[in-house]
């Protein structure tokens, strides 16, 4: 009898995963699954099976029903097995597809096998089988039953469960079936808890959970209702150590020294007072918000959303000032050319006498060494730019604050770069993209949120509508009318050129039909393709008023602000995510005239696609778009595979369909941090170890 592992070596669910290997030597199947990042027994356990069903027991051909699983047998009654052409196996290996008809054991029926790629061990299984005990999913083709590469059982195989998991890493699933069926009894009983003290564990503790998931409970006791029990208890988990996560980089950011910014009422007053303009509410709340946190002694950490236009940059502007009083400089960052010179110039006009400078990829060598120069010498107090600012050549004399522009846009090590320029560096992020309060719960834990939602006074606001082919006309004759009264207008393709396998509308057959159709007025086009000086003649011209129409791409979304353009037009719509479109519109309506958007489609779409069109069409508040932009996309990755340190960094849960089940853990955590801190801190600590959750910061 061979030896289990637990027999051989004390285990534990921290023990490497090779050690449940039978042999003194870890087989090469537990070898790779080290490699693939499954270093540890504890994390076969996030493995989690696609499908888990109790076995059935053996039944009648009569009793098979389509789409359930069958186990059954009978006697072999016609076997056809042909070559499977074309398709090969590894070192050339012929395969075969197999067919095979048996009459029932237990009644007078009979039913079809059919098994695809067979090997030629298999196959010469299978010719030589007289009786064939099988377990499948039926299936129906032309009217008649049938299962497809059922499993050919003997009495030791014959498992409780039918269990699939998933292929990871080019790793079948059968490989973690096997790899899980060598943990022993023993560690089942014993899985480990985070935080027990918080009150699940009374419905279904972790341990209870993972074993009704791996089928490791009688399967008389195993049901439906059981299942979705030992879910919902992996999802409070997975959340739950998100939110530990989330928590470590919060205590780790207060941890550190930063300088402190003093601004008395009377400074702040004179600041709002230089200001071309009253700001709203929300902007005075926002700014006083930003006063405290810089005091704190800590780095700030405050994301600052609000709609396209609400008047973020102000803001922004009025920090750049108190940092800079208080001797230290300022980098804003942008992820596009456009959006800095956009941000340069609204600095320059609020502040013309500051030593304020840009700084981009294409800045020409003498001037970029020159800039570089009064950065380290401190000559300069605030530069604005894009990726040309986390460059190694790039050194200030005292960095004091970061701002980030479109932080979805940068890298999560991009934006450490930038920070790591200063000591306690404190950081604004900006977004014009509203964050959901699940998606905030779930991954801006860690950060301070403060939000603009009133909109400066005196804008005219923005209609939009879905145009068609019936309304096509109609559309071009309003937009010719506009632009008669001395108007703008941007007309957005999702290509730049015409594609052989994507049926868009692009750029540059665009230009040409626009220029012919609209021969009283002056079109040109603008793409991410065109050289930076290019780009940037045509976008001072179209400020000029010198075009007319701009034929462009997305590449507009964020960095242009002209309040003159109109009309936004933007063609196969369906192309785009609805924060791109909602983004896109927010350049027209920017001035004291209103501005119209058109969703210009050229085919009839499905109607989930028309659906999402009028989610825009109806609504201009980005929080609700931004809602619906997250049920349409799904959540994606928060902490990303390398961030999470496992294979998948999310299993069940689903912040969007499980958000009851997030909030509650927010709550209880938030709890346990007033009513006993201690139990939180050595959680805290052990997690600060790993550099990868702090470098999300």
């Amino acid at each position: 009898m061979k030896s289990s592992p637990s027999d051989t070596i004390d285990l534990n669910w921290g023990s490497p995963i090779t050690s449940l290997a039978r042999a003194k030597r870890p087989s090469p199947t537990l070898e790779k699954l080290s490699e693939a990042g499954i270093r540890e027994i504890e994390d076969l356990l996030w493995i989690l099976p696609l499908r888990i069903h109790k076995s059935p027991a053996p039944s009648p051909f009569r009793e098979a029903l389509i789409d359930q699983y069958f186990r059954g047998s009978g006697k072999v009654i016609h076997v056809e097995i042909r070559p499977a052409f074309g398709r090969r196996g590894k070192g050339n290996i012929l395969l075969y597809n197999g067919f095979v008809v048996l009459k029932d054991d237990l009644s007078a029926e009979s039913l079809s096998l059919r098994w695809f790629n067979l090997y030629p061990n298999q196959k010469k299984q299978i010719e030589s089988l007289e009786r064939i005990s099988f377990m499948g999913q039926v299936q129906e083709f032309k009217a008649q039953k049938q299962i497809i590469n059922p499993q050919i059982l003997s009495t030791e195989q014959i498992s409780p469960y039918i269990i699939e998991y998933p292929t990871v890493n080019k790793l079948p699933g059968s490989t973690f079936k096997k790899s899980i069926d060598l943990i022993p009894a023993s560690l089942w009983n014993n899985v480990p808890q985070l935080l027990p003290e918080l009150g699940y564990d009374k419905k279904l503790s972790l341990g209870e959970a993972f074993k009704i998931i791996h089928g490791k409970i009688p399967p008389e006791d195993f049901s439906s209702k059981l299942k979705d029990q030992a879910e919902e208890r992996l999802i409070y988990e997975e959340f739950l150590i998100d939110q530990l996560k989330i928590q470590t980089r919060r205590k780790y950011i207060k941890r550190k020294a930063a300088p402190v910014f003093k601004t008395d009422a009377k400074v702040a007053t004179q600041l709002k007072s230089s200001l071309p303009f009253k700001l709203t509410d929300d902007q005075e709340k926002v700014f006083e918000e930003l006063l405290k946190d810089f005091t704190s002694g800590h780095p700030m950490m405050r994301m600052v959303q609000g709609d396209v236009g609400c008047g973020k940059t102000i803001v922004a502007y009025l920090a750049a000032k108190v940092t800079n009083n208080n001797g230290h400089q300022v980098a804003l960052m942008c992820p596009t050319e456009a959006l800095a010179q956009q941000h340069y110039e609204s600095f320059k006009q609020l502040s013309p006498d500051s030593p304020i400078e840009l700084l981009l990829g294409s800045t020409k060598v003498k001037e970029k060494k020159a800039i570089l120069n009064k950065l380290k010498n401190g000559d300069i107090h605030i530069v604005i730019g894009t990726h040309a600012l986390f460059q190694d050549t790039v050194h200030f004399h005292k960095l004091g604050l970061a701002i980030i522009d479109e932080q979805h846009k940068f890298g999560v090590e991009q934006r450490l770069r930038l920070v790591s320029k200063g000591e306690g560096t404190h950081s604004l992020i900006m977004t014009a993209t509203p964050i959901p309060r699940t998606l905030s719960l779930a991954q801006y834990g860690d950060l301070d949120i403060s939000t603009i939602k009133t909109m400066p006074a005196g804008r005219k606001g923005i209609k939009t509508r879905i145009t068609e082919k019936a309304n096509y006309d109609k559309y071009v004759e309003f937009v010719k009318a506009r632009l008669m009264q001395r108007e703008q207008a941007y007309f957005v393709f999702p290509a730049i050129d015409e594609s052989e396998t994507v049926d868009l509308q692009n750029v540059k057959e665009s230009l040409k039909k626009y220029q012919a159709s609209f021969r009283a007025f002056k079109v040109e086009m603008l793409h991410g393709q065109m050289k930076a000086e290019e780009k940037e003649k045509v976008v001072q011209d179209f400020r000029d008023q010198k075009i007319h129409i701009l034929i462009s791409t997305s590449v507009i979304e964020v960095g242009i602000n002209i309040p003159n353009a109109t009309v936004m037009s933007i063609y196969n719509p369906e192309r785009f995510g609805l924060s791109s479109l909602h983004q896109l519109r927010g350049r027209v309506g920017r001035g004291d005239k209103p501005g119209f958007c058109f969703l210009v489609l050229d085919k009839e779409l499905t109607p989930e696609s028309y659906h999402r069109l009028e989610v825009i069409e109806k609504n201009l508040d980005g929080f609700v778009i931004a809602e619906e932009d997250l049920k349409f996309r799904g959540e994606g990755d928060l902490f990303g595979v390398d961030q999470s340190g496992s294979v998948s960094s999310k299993k069940l849960a689903n912040f969007i369909t499980h958000s009851d089940i997030l909030e509650q853990v927010v709550k209880d955590v938030e709890k346990l941090k007033q009513q006993k801190p201690s139990l939180l801190d050595p959680l805290f600590e052990k997690l600060a170890k790993d550099q990868k959750i702090l470098d999300t910061i």
